[in-house]
């Protein structure tokens, strides 16, 4: 069905309204969001001005030349121990468990325990009755055969003088000789017996089989002891000198065979738990004979003389053994070390990215290859927020022996004792303020005997080297 025309008008003008508006909508967005976008922009830029201009801030770092403090540490060339770290323990020389050797009560005790003690020592003795009477008896009879034996040998020497007169028969000479060698053989019997039984009685008393210290006392006196005994009386450890083991790569043979060989010595030095207190030094004494095929490794012993007593066996320590020397070799502090480079102070303040070549490391020094002039500093704190020619300032370190800074403490009435605090309390304003300020009078004027006491105990200043002030 057609539409008429004045319908149409009215379509086409509805819709014409339709489409304006929407454009005019669609502008007022568009206008917004780009208003929007140059005021986000402004305040952004606004805030980023203001980080750069912060010292330190994160915009410094490339917006600015930014001054960043750092440590420093200086360039030597110096002779570098190559050494290779290890986990052990201490092994005691020789152990020994004094246990007796004839059974008998123990009545007296000579030694105290964790001693030390020389060897042939008395630490004990048994009840010696018993083994007295059997040497008595044996004793005895070695008194009484020797007898019979002397009687014999004169009747055979007379017996023989009778045959040469032809006035006994030959065979009653014989009979007196076999008795004589009867005889000899009793005594020579009776005389082991005899050095037997003085045996058993010297083992009553009990002496120190090694020298060594002395553990924990395993029997009391009025105990009776046997030969039998698991733990005996008590156990002597030899501690002096004492041994090390601890296992070394299969890799580092090449390096301490040719030396053991040579008869040259191989340093080790044994640090605590946590390698801030040497406990000795000594030297390699014997290489194990086969390498672990579970680990790799080899086991190696070292001896130390351990003459103040302070290691222990089965004592857990950390092993620092020297394999070598680098003479006159280019050092840097360790810390001056990151991802392969240093950062290099120059004159005018700035720093110089510079790549170095790694070597081994002795404590706080680093070997190094690198173009490095000896005397030149190279950071060692700070490394984190520096650049190739960013500008720095170099924090002096603090002077050695200066005595630290006492800072004020603040009052803290918790610290009172429960009556004071409820008189406190009780106390009008004035009154509270007057005691306040007697409390701190007495503080500060305690503040500089402390000082003064901390300053007496700061260690005294070391000497410097010449070259440590060279720029």
């Amino acid at each position: 069905m057609p539409i008429s025309r004045p319908h149409h008008f009215r379509l086409v003008f509805v819709r014409g309204r339709m489409r304006w508006g929407l454009l005019l909508t669609l502008g007022l967005l568009a206008a917004l969001l780009a208003g929007g976008g140059w005021w986000w922009q402004q305040r952004a830029g606004k805030a980023q001005g203001v980080e750069a201009t912060k010292p330190g801030g994160r915009g410094g770092r490339f917006a600015g030349p930014a001054v960043q403090p750092v440590s420093v540490g200086e360039v030597r060339r110096e002779n570098l121990r190559v050494r290779v770290s290890a986990i052990g323990s201490m092994s005691a020389r020789a152990t020994a468990v004094v246990r007796a050797k004839v059974s008998g009560e123990l009545t007296e005790l000579h030694f105290k325990e964790g001693d030390e003690v020389k060897a042939g020592t008395l630490l004990a003795r048994i009840d010696p009755r018993s083994y007295q009477a059997a040497l008595g008896q044996v004793q005895g009879a070695l008194t009484r055969d020797e007898a019979l034996l002397a009687n014999a040998r004169m009747d055979l020497a007379r017996y023989r003088e009778l045959q040469q007169q032809n006035s006994i028969a030959s065979q009653q000479v014989d009979t007196q000789a076999a008795l004589v060698r009867q005889l000899e053989g009793t005594v020579a019997a009776d005389r082991a017996a005899r050095d037997a039984a003085q045996l058993q009685l010297s083992y009553t008393r009990i002496t120190a089989p090694i020298s060594g210290r002395l553990g924990l006392r395993q029997a009391d006196r009025g105990n009776v002891v046997a030969p039998g005994d698991a733990n005996g009386i008590v156990t002597i450890t030899q501690v002096r000198p004492i041994d090390a083991v601890f296992s070394v790569p299969e890799g580092l043979l090449p390096q301490i065979t040719p030396r053991l060989a040579s008869k040259t010595p191989l340093p080790v030095e044994l640090w605590d738990r946590e390698m801030r207190q040497r406990l000795g030094s000594g030297v390699v004494s014997a290489l194990d004979n086969a390498i672990d095929t579970a680990t790799g490794s080899i086991r190696i012993k070292a001896a130390f003389p351990n003459e103040n007593g302070a290691l222990f066996p089965n004592q857990f320590v950390n092993v620092k053994l020297e394999l070598d020397t680098l003479k006159d070799t280019l050092t840097v502090p360790a810390t001056a070390l990151q991802n392969g480079h240093v950062y290099l102070v120059k004159d005018d303040g700035t720093v110089a990215w510079t790549a170095v070549r790694a070597g081994p490391q002795d404590g706080d020094r680093l070997s190094v290859q690198a173009d490095l002039p000896v005397g030149a500093k190279v950071v060692t704190d700070g490394l984190d927020r520096l650049r190739d020619g960013a500008k720095v300032n170099v924090i002096a370190p603090a002077a050695p022996g200066v005595a630290p800074v006492v800072k004020a403490r603040r009052f803290d009435p918790s610290t009172l004792p429960p009556e004071v605090r409820a008189k406190l309390a009780a106390m009008s304003p004035e009154e509270r303020r007057a005691f306040l300020s007697a409390r701190r009078a007495k503080a500060a004027a305690s503040r500089p005997v402390e000082a003064a006491t901390a300053a007496a105990s700061a260690p005294a200043p070391a000497s410097v080297p010449a070259s440590a002030g060279r720029p």
